[in-house]
């Protein structure tokens, strides 16, 4: 595809007195000038330990026919697309090289719930006769139910790059995660999302984010420029709607998007009640006039938010409303998210579970409460280079609804591993153990739990390796909190 083409269906034009030809054929796009070949549009961005702009004399040598950039940035020999937003420019260019996309695409961002969301509606998608696939922290899952992994949401390059792939393989339905820092980076450009999505919202990444209204405004991205123009939100709301679920309201209505409420207080899907069953729970649900029941093979609270959202996506795509109520009584649960690992020798369950907020760890415990005759015995952790202010109130949490915790290792990454515990210990209070190890601290809990207690390991969910020390000298240990508590539970105790 000509270059001179991309510019103008992108709306974008080459810098004046650039002096290049937008004649050439472009290949490809790249944000890392390794990955330049002859025909690349590079994008050159500044980014928090490097700056893209120092390698593109580089990039040209190796072939670079245009180059994204800020107005003030170097560019000689080859076109140079200036832009104030490089970020944002480099993606609406990239946008129109990587076609066809699925004919329908759905959004969905807040805090919690992400990635169970996007992996729910595939799910609705594929048991209604869809092709479908999802996007997000467990990488991507195709409709052969294959999952190839990656980042919450990836560089803009493989992610349209995957969308484009995915259509090509007759993939018509597909849901993604959109998170605050790849909204705030323009990770999400260039696909129009006909349905977004809006979970819920508390403290997290404020490592990253200035505080907690730099962050909502990320992810409002999603609803005033990233949604397609009368695109349906389908937005959480609890009994009383909190200032946040409000906002959220506010921006999609200002937006002049279709707005479909589901929850205790929704008004297209209402949760009448929610009765706990031996494995999962009885919904009781409103919508469009009828009363049902919905026997939902997942436990908790959140469990249930997260199907009704996806409910409300899979409706806003066309699917036929039996068909969606009835795929939801099929769910399956998804990986680390309160995911039973193994039974102890004891007979006690153990769940693994991705919480590393504190709204997060008390959803997990909330939902495991009802299912608890003996102990709710915790084992967590925080990760190292991350939002140090909520490592106590996680401490707290889990301290607040067990009735043993265990604080042990996440990822420590380039901080002292002694130094997180004692943050989240000092949440937990008086009483909580401390067990660096996080093999010894899983061992140690499932070793402890009797026939009626059950054991939760939150933090890590479904990720398969700890993170030690950072930048170049980083190193990545194979770790999968379901193994190890499998191989716990088996006998298989030795580090």
């Amino acid at each position: 595809m000509k270059l001179a083409r991309l510019l103008a269906d992108a709306g974008l034009s080459a810098a004046e007195g650039s002096g290049a030809s937008t004649d050439a054929d472009v290949t490809g796009f790249a944000i890392d000038h390794r990955k330049v070949a002859p025909g690349t549009v590079f994008g050159a961005f500044q980014g928090a330990a490097v700056n893209g702009e120092d390698f593109i004399a580089e990039a040209v040598q190796s072939g670079a026919v245009a180059v994204v950039a800020r107005p003030e940035a170097t560019v000689e020999g080859v076109v140079h697309v200036a832009d104030t937003a490089p970020r944002r420019a480099f993606a609406r260019l990239a946008a129109r090289f990587f076609m066809p996309v699925p004919a329908h695409v759905v959004a969905v961002t807040g805090t919690n719930g992400k990635t169970s969301t996007v992996e729910m509606t595939r799910q609705i998608w594929r048991m209604a006769g869809e092709r479908a696939a999802s996007i997000g922290t467990l990488g991507v899952t195709t409709p052969e139910d294959t999952v190839t992994t990656g980042l919450t949401t990836p560089d803009i390059v493989t992610f349209l790059g995957n969308l484009a792939g995915l259509a090509r393989e007759g993939v018509t339905h597909l849901a993604f995660e959109a998170s605050s820092h790849g909204l705030d980076q323009y990770r999400n450009e260039g696909v129009r999302p006909e349905a977004v999505a809006f979970t819920n919202f508390s403290r997290d990444h404020l490592d990253y984010h200035a505080d907690m209204d730099a962050y909502f405004a990320a992810k409002m991205r999603l609803f005033d420029e990233v949604a397609a123009d009368g695109a349906t939100a389908v937005i959480w709301v609890d009994a009383q709607a909190d200032e946040w679920t409000r906002r959220a309201i506010e921006h999609a209505t200002r937006r002049g998007l279709k707005v479909m409420t589901v929850g205790e207080g929704g008004e297209a899907i209402r949760l009448v009640s929610r009765e706990p069953t031996q494995l999962g729970q009885t919904l009781a649900i409103e919508a469009g006039g009828e009363r049902k029941s919905i026997a939902l093979p997942l436990i908790g609270a959140y469990q249930a938010a997260n199907a009704l959202v996806s409910a409300g996506l899979a409706l806003t795509t066309g699917i036929d409303r039996a068909a969606v109520w009835d795929a939801l009584a099929r769910l399956q649960p998804v990986r680390g998210r309160l995911e039973r690992a193994c039974i102890t020798p004891s007979g006690a369950p153990v769940y693994v579970d991705y919480a590393h907020t504190p709204d997060a760890i008390e959803a997990a415990i909330t939902a495991l409460k009802p299912h608890v005759g003996g102990r709710l015995i915790t084992v967590l952790g925080a990760g190292g280079d991350r939002d140090h202010g909520k490592r106590a109130p996680m401490g707290a949490a889990a301290a607040a609804g067990s009735d043993v915790v265990i604080v042990t290792d996440d990822n420590p990454r380039g901080e002292d591993p002694a130094e997180i515990r004692a943050a989240v210990l000092a949440g937990v209070g008086t009483g909580g153990r401390e067990i660096g190890g996080r093999r010894d601290a899983i061992c140690n809990a499932i070793q402890e739990a009797g026939r009626d207690d059950i054991v939760l390991i939150a933090g890590k969910g479904h990720e398969q390796g700890q993170i030690i020390g950072r930048g170049t000298g980083a190193r990545v240990l194979p770790f999968d909190d379901v193994t190890v508590a499998r191989e716990c539970a088996a006998g298989k105790d030795a580090a």
